[in-house]
Formats: structure tokens, sequence, C-alpha cells
């Protein structure tokens, strides 16, 4: 089959696109037919190095780790799924992504396509979808009448983060450019911020719940706008300042995300019920330049929404 891989690490010249070996699905595993996969941050991080002291992996190493697409054929023991099946996946983390036209996804990670989202708005969500579930609720405990501030609500995981923490019932602030605070209000945010002009910290108090996805002097900042005692900072860029925390008496926590099947299940009926929906900000083809260019605007760090490969 077809894959697009990296032979070494490098910058975006080191992509390729090469014949591999398709796989083979093991007894609890299916396989996909992709028809879209997605770009995330991991995937230019990893190719670039920066991961390899948590992925020690031999190469060719195929990047990506978004899936939708059709099961073309299911392991001996799969039971819940069968040939022609329309689902999506955060697959786990091997050498082996969905920067190809096949990859092997475990069973009880899938999750059912609607019929009513195309597999490019599929494609979009599971990595960023389920990162911004777990943020919020299953290490934020986000809840009914709680504020929460999402920062970068135009990207990737702001966007479902967004919808996500509205439609549970919390109040949404976000911070973003001012081209997007109007997609943003769309989502369902209640206040927008306007990183250029203003400084977050000087506008908001007394947040539950501050959804770090920028790190650094973003993250210093936030433990000043969190409830004392109870507040709390998730963050998807490392390990915080655990000592900034104390000095403003609250908590932070850093997390990795966990693919999980009927996580991104929920989030699908979600879709289905127009109760969420997904941002594709930009489509490329699957091919090595495809890859390429969506590789060189996701490092802007300005992309709007998903960027999105079309097979």
């Amino acid at each position: 089959m077809k894959a697009v891989v990296i032979n070494e690490y490098g910058s975006k010249d080191k992509l390729v696109e090469q014949e591999v070996q398709k796989p083979v699905p093991e007894k609890n595993q299916v396989i996909v037919e992709l028809k879209a996969t997605s770009i995330n941050p991991i995937d230019w991080k990893l190719r670039e190095g920066y991961l390899k002291g948590m992925f020690d992996w031999e190469f060719p190493i195929i990047l990506g780790w978004d899936a939708a697409g059709v099961i073309t054929e299911v392991g001996e023991q799969v039971t819940k799924w069968k040939v022609g099946d329309k689902v999506f996946a955060r697959p786990d983390t091997t050498r082996f992504g969905t920067y190809a036209e096949y990859t092997a996804v475990d069973e009880h990670l899938l999750a059912s396509i609607p019929d009513s989202i195309s597999y490019e708005e599929a494609a979009a969500v599971p990595l960023a979808g389920l990162t911004a579930w777990q943020a919020l609720f299953t290490h934020g405990s986000l809840s009914e009448g709680q504020t929460v501030l999402i920062h970068a609500g135009a990207g990737g995981v702001g966007i479902y983060a967004i919808q996500l923490a509205k439609h549970a019932g919390a109040k949404v602030i976000t911070t973003a450019s001012e081209k997007n605070h109007e997609l943003l209000y769309s989502l369902g945010a209640d206040q927008v911020i306007d990183y250029k002009k203003e400084n977050f910290e000087e506008v908001v108090s007394n947040v539950d719940l501050v959804f770090d996805t920028m790190g650094g002097e973003v993250a210093e900042k936030s433990y000043k706008v969190l409830k004392p005692n109870t507040g709390k900072l998730i963050t998807i860029v490392g390990e915080p300042d655990h000592d900034a925390a104390s000095a403003h008496y609250v908590t932070a926590k850093g997390i990795w995300l966990q693919p999980d099947g009927e996580q991104l299940q929920k989030i699908a009926d979600l879709l289905d019920e127009e109760k969420v929906k997904s941002i594709v900000g930009s489509t490329f083809p699957f091919s090595r330049q495809g890859i390429y260019d969506a590789h060189a605007l996701s490092e802007t760090h300005h992309a709007v929404g998903k960027i999105v490969i079309t097979f």
C-alpha cells in the first residue's frame, strides 16, 4: 500500500511517499481503508524528533493518529464490527499511523461515523475531540454552572472544547485573534478575548477551570485567574509549574490523551444531534506534497479548525 513516511527525524523534507506492507489484523483488530485523516501538532513534533525519548521507534515511521474510513477486514475475535462499517478512531500511538491507505485499529477504540457527517468531518474529531473531552471532564471535572477559560479557542482542540463545555452547561471564556471571534461566538463562547489587544489575566477572574493549550507565559499567567482553593489548570503541553500553582492555592495537571472508543462514540452522538460540529479549516490530498503543505500550515500555529487529508 502507499504511505507517507519518515526514514529519519528532521524537517518536512524528510517526508517521503513509499510502498509499505499492508497491515494484517490481529485477533482484536480491524483494518480500516482510510477515507480521511487529519494533522495534529504531535505529527510534526514527532517528525522533528522531539518525542523520540517517549517513542523510541525504528524507521520507517508512518505518522498520523486520526482515522476515518471503512472496515475492510476484521480479526477473528472481533464481534461488534463488520466489513463495510463506517468508523473513525484515534488509534493507539504506534509507528504505523494513518498517513497510509490502510491502518489497523483495536476494536475497542472504534466509533461509528453518523450518516449525517462526512469522512472529513469525522477525521477531524478523534485526537482533538478526545483531548478536549478528557481535559474538561475526565481531569477537569467541569460541570454545569462552572466557568472555564479555554486558551486558543480557534485551534483544533479549542473548537471542540468550546462546544463540549457549552453543551455541559458551563460559562465559556476563550482567547483568539479578532478575525475568529464571530466563529467562536457561533460555537457557544460567552466571552472571547483578543489576546493581541487585551491581557486575559486582567479581564478574567474566579475561573473554575483553565484548559491550557499553549504553555509558557500563558500558563504562568493563568494561575492568577483561577478560584483559590478549588481552581484547576489542565495542560496538554507538558508538565505544569506545581510551585506556581501552590503559590496561588490552585492545582495543575499535565495530561496525555488516552484513546477511548466509548468517549468518541459520545462525541459522535453529539455530532449527529448537531450539538457539536467539526470545523474543517483546510483540506489537502493524500500525497507527499499534500502532507508537506499540511505540516507547513500546522507549524504556523495559526490554522483555524482542523487540517484534514483526503484520500
